[in-house]
């Protein structure tokens, strides 16, 4: 990833070992693997060729996670601290002038937006037709500014009374801010790398974004610690406040004293144990569990049977993106 030429550069600021170590430090590596599998789906070769473009969905999803963090004034991912988190600590610690928050959040900020051009450019260090680069770099395109309309419904929908937040909305979030990046075009880079053709792009647009919503409600059942088996997820979706379908449906079907229990506890960093209790009670006995376990079914059936009928897949490349799927939808972190 080449992170030696940012200290190179910047000769006298450490903080490009946190950036360091934060991309490196664990998650899913969905992404990359998805610009490995479109590749492959493309070509039936070897995806080797691709690994820059690989490396790139990890900067993209790197700077974002920092950007998000900050927005959500998170504090621990994959196991660790927050940069942002991280670097005020250190600011505290060193007692340097000013404010540590405003200095975390500054330096973290400044460190996402220097790791973003490290996207583009593993984008064209893959060794593939000029062409080809340049469609993939325009896909990139579409999906940081997809991503990025969606993060600003989703943080309007987060102040907004609960009320006022429709299904749609919430759906409409998934759409553009989680199934266009964590799926569709991860496999669509991919492909358009290995030049697929329309019709495969098409196909892969399709059930990349119905695995990719699946793939976001089975995070907020986790996120809100509703799922038993779960494990290495924080569950504070609810005291962040939210506005996810689980939360959406249930507080509509919940009477006035369940609704006040609602307004007590999301967006409450001081709601007690108890409190989130009730509220993950209430997703329960209002059926609201129900429904998006429900919602996860239909959309990952739906993307399972168009790979299953689908005639510009051949049988390799459906096994491949069924156990894509699979891991996408069915897991416990």
């Amino acid at each position: 990833m080449k992170f030696a030429q940012l200290n190179r550069w910047l000769p006298r600021i450490d903080a490009t070992g946190v950036l360091h170590e934060f991309t490196l430090r664990g998650g899913k590596r969905f992404r990359a693997l998805l610009v490995l599998a479109g590749y492959r789906i493309a070509t039936h070769r070897d995806p080797a060729p691709v690994l820059p473009a690989a490396a790139a969905l990890e900067h993209f999803q790197s700077w974002m996670l920092i950007h998000d963090d900050i927005i959500d004034h998170a504090d621990t991912r994959r196991g660790g601290p927050t940069v942002h988190r991280e670097l005020e600590a250190e600011h505290l610690q060193r007692q340097w002038a000013g404010a540590s928050l405003a200095y975390g959040a500054g330096m973290a900020i400044t460190l996402g937006d220097l790791q973003e051009p490290y996207t583009v450019r593993s984008l064209l260090a893959v060794r593939v037709a000029a062409d080809r680069k340049i469609r993939a770099v325009e896909e990139y395109a579409r999906m940081t500014r997809d991503t990025a309309y969606g993060q600003l419904l989703d943080i309007r929908s987060g102040v907004r009374p609960v009320e006022e937040v429709t299904e749609e909305d919430v759906l409409l979030v998934h759409r553009l801010k989680t199934s266009v990046y964590t799926v569709a075009s991860p496999l669509r880079i991919g492909a358009i790398l290995g030049g697929g053709r329309p019709g495969l792009l098409a196909e892969l647009e399709a059930l990349g974004v119905d695995l990719g919503v699946a793939f976001q409600l089975r995070d907020d059942v986790l996120g809100a610690g509703l799922d038993a088996g779960q494990s290495g997820k924080s569950a504070n979706d609810l005291v962040e406040g939210k506005r996810t379908l689980l939360v959406v449906r249930a507080y509509r079907a919940a009477d006035e004293e369940g609704r006040r229990v609602f307004r007590e506890v999301l967006g409450s960093p001081q709601a007690t144990p108890e409190a989130l209790d009730r509220v993950r009670e209430l997703i329960r006995t209002t059926g609201s569990l129900a429904y998006s376990e429900a919602r996860i079914e239909e959309l990952s059936r739906r993307a399972f049977r168009r790979i299953e009928r689908s005639k510009l897949l051949r049988d390799g490349d459906r096994e491949l993106l069924r156990e894509v799927g699979d891991r996408l939808v069915h897991r416990s972190m």
